[in-house]
This record gives structure tokens, C-alpha cells and sequence, in this order.
């Protein structure tokens, strides 16, 4: 009975792929990539667990992996070497093309194995220089990770964000990566602690009383999940960024990774900034939250707010989140303030 039953469970369902056989997959799909792009494309690869492992199955691990074209061109070419690779090893092979990043998902008996992003040359957005005098703005968008509609709509704004991903979600890395190399620069939205009744507490979440040694390790962890963040900006954190232990020690882990930090101002106690600047690292604090009422003529109302502020004082940072009416009023919005001599710049061009 007890074998009839072992058989049940490990014989029904999908079969997944053996480690070794993904890897030799892998290794197939960045070869064509290096034959394709003549070796001058950026590939890289990121494995994720998927499901987690029980006693009777194992874990469904997906190769992730990266590739950056030079020509736009190659794209077809690659999608043909994709095609083969899945039919000689009997996957299926489906294709997204969302905000200039065209996603290869190849799969094996409706599990999948491997995603492919190809991100292409007209969707990357490169810094731009503004003279001394020309006021300056930066657009934080906050949250990001949870879902791909969201981030496929931020990616796709036709200007110079910022993007803020919260650490261990299901789209944190992939999300980072493809933001980079289109060109945007990224942060890691650093989960701190509210006051009670403020917000929700995150699951890992930097914490009071937390020690020099805690925070280390948890930033770590976090930085893991978010590649390519050359900055942070507190998520919720009302009790966390008001308390001088709590951020030295974060401060101090931040200056040590040669990182930025922006100051969310989520409460009028705040010591962040404050406590950034002693410790030498670079920082700025948030103007202006564009999406407090997320509908389209309050972010627009906001957007203003926010470049009037950078009109005034030279710079200007605003912080929103990726609702549907933030990104339709910042699509709108941003080409008129720009056609009035302002300029969108990163966060990073911001802090002293």
C-alpha cells in the first residue's frame, strides 16, 4: 500500500526537469545569445526558486537568464536560435513583448524552465547631463515587485525614473534587472518599521532595537534580491527613520556599500537625512508625494507642486507609486514641464 501510494504521489503531474538538464539548457540559450550578439552583448543569469520543495518533490528551480542587444536586429535571429533550442529538448516556447523587453519563457511539460529577457536598444534611456542652471526633478516610483503589469507600465514611460523595488518578492529581481539595463537607475525600497496602526509590518522589515550586526544581515539579504540598487529610500518606517540607533547603524551599513540613501519622509520626525549626513553618506530628502490621492488630476495637481519646487530651489525629488493614474498623469505631465526648460534627472544626481 505504502508503495502503490509513493508511486501516486511522485507519478502524477507534471516532471520536472533535472538540474543537470536545465543547466545544459542554460548554457545552450547564452551560447546562442554570445553567437548572435558576435560576444558584445551583457548576459547574465539568475536562478529562482519557483515553488518550494516538499518530502516528495523537489524544488522548481527557473533560470532567469538577461541578454542586452547592440542591434535591435538580432532580435530575430535569436528568437530563431530560441526556437531550436526548445525543439531539440522538447519545451514549449512562448513569447510576451511588454515596454521594449521581449520575454522568451521556454517549459517542460507546463512547468517552466527558463525565462529570457531581451531587452533592446531604442527602450534604453541614458543619463543626461543638465547645465548648472536648469532646474532639476527626480521621479522615485516606489513599491515595485509585486506584479508584472505594474512594472511593465513603469518601464514603459518614455522619461528617466527611478526605480524603487521592494526586496524578497516574486518580481523583485527580475524586475531590477530589466530596469537597469533599459536604462533606469534602481533602488532598493527598504522595508522599515512603522508606528502602530500606521501600516501593516512587513515580513522582514528592519526593526528598533534591531543591532549593528541584524541590520547588516538583513540589508544583505534584501540587496540580494534587488541587483544593480545603487541606492535605498525607506518604505512605511514612521518608528524606524525616527530613531537614532536604528539609523546610524543603518547609515553606516549604507556608507560601507558605497550606496545612497533618500529620506521618504513618511514622518515629520524623522533624523534619516539628518543622521546621513553626519555619517558622510550622500542623501537627500523626498518634496513631494505625487499620488496620496492616486486619480489622474491630483498627480497632475502634485507633478506641479513638485516642479514648481524645483524651479525655486534648483532640484526637486517626488516620490509615487505605480497606480494606474500616476503612470497616465506622469505620461502626460512630464513632457509639458519638460517643454518649460525642466529636467528629469536620477535620484543619485540629486544627493550631497
Amino acid at each position: 500500500m505504502l508503495a502503490i501510494a509513493l508511486s501516486s504521489l511522485t507519478g502524477c503531474g507534471p516532471r520536472s526537469l533535472r538540474r543537470s538538464e536545465t543547466h545544459a539548457v542554460t548554457g545552450e540559450i547564452v551560447s546562442a545569445a554570445e553567437r548572435v550578439t558576435a560576444r558584445k552583448s551583457e548576459i547574465s543569469i539568475r536562478p529562482v526558486i519557483e515553488r518550494k520543495g516538499t518530502w516528495f518533490r523537489a524544488p522548481l528551480q527557473t533560470d532567469h537568464v538577461y541578454v542586452t542587444l547592440s542591434d535591435s536586429a538580432q532580435a530575430s535571429a535569436l528568437r530563431q536560435a530560441l526556437a531550436a533550442i526548445a525543439q531539440r529538448h522538447n519545451l514549449s516556447l512562448a513569447e510576451t513583448s511588454t515596454a521594449g523587453v521581449i520575454r522568451f519563457d521556454l517549459s517542460y511539460d507546463g512547468s517552466r524552465t527558463h525565462a529570457v529577457h531581451v531587452v533592446a536598444p531604442p527602450a534604453a534611456r541614458a543619463r543626461r547631463p543638465a547645465p548648472s542652471a536648469t532646474p532639476r526633478l527626480a521621479i522615485i516610483l516606489d513599491d515595485l515587485g509585486h506584479d508584472r503589469p505594474s512594472a511593465d507600465a513603469v518601464l514603459a514611460l518614455p522619461f528617466p525614473v527611478t526605480v524603487s523595488v521592494l526586496p524578497h518578492l516574486p518580481f523583485s529581481a527580475e524586475v531590477a534587472e530589466e530596469a537597469a539595463r533599459r536604462g533606469d537607475e534602481v533602488m532598493l525600497h527598504l522595508p522599515m518599521e512603522a508606528l502602530p496602526g500606521d501600516a501593516t509590518a512587513e515580513p522582514i522589515e528592519l526593526r528598533v532595537g534591531m543591532t549593528p550586526r541584524e541590520v547588516e544581515s538583513t540589508l544583505a539579504g534584501m540587496l540580494e534580491t534587488v541587483p544593480h540598487a545603487a541606492g535605498i529610500n525607506n518604505h512605511q518606517g514612521s518608528r524606524a527613520t525616527a530613531d537614532p540607533g536604528l539609523m546610524g547603524a543603518v547609515m553606516t551599513a549604507v556608507r560601507a556599500r558605497g550606496l545612497f540613501f533618500i529620506d521618504s519622509r513618511t514622518t515629520a520626525a524623522t533624523v534619516a537625512y539628518d543622521i546621513a549626513e553626519r555619517l558622510g553618506v550622500r542623501a537627500a530628502s523626498r518634496r513631494v508625494f505625487l499620488d496620496d490621492t492616486p486619480e489622474r488630476g491630483a498627480v497632475l495637481a502634485q507633478l506641479e507642486l513638485a516642479a514648481r519646487d524645483a524651479a525655486h530651489d534648483g532640484s526637486a525629488i517626488a516620490i509615487g507609486h505605480p497606480h494606474p493614474a500616476t503612470i497616465a498623469a506622469l505620461a502626460e505631465g512630464v513632457p509639458q514641464i519638460e517643454a518649460r526648460g525642466l529636467r528629469l534627472v536620477f535620484a543619485s544626481d540629486l544627493v550631497q
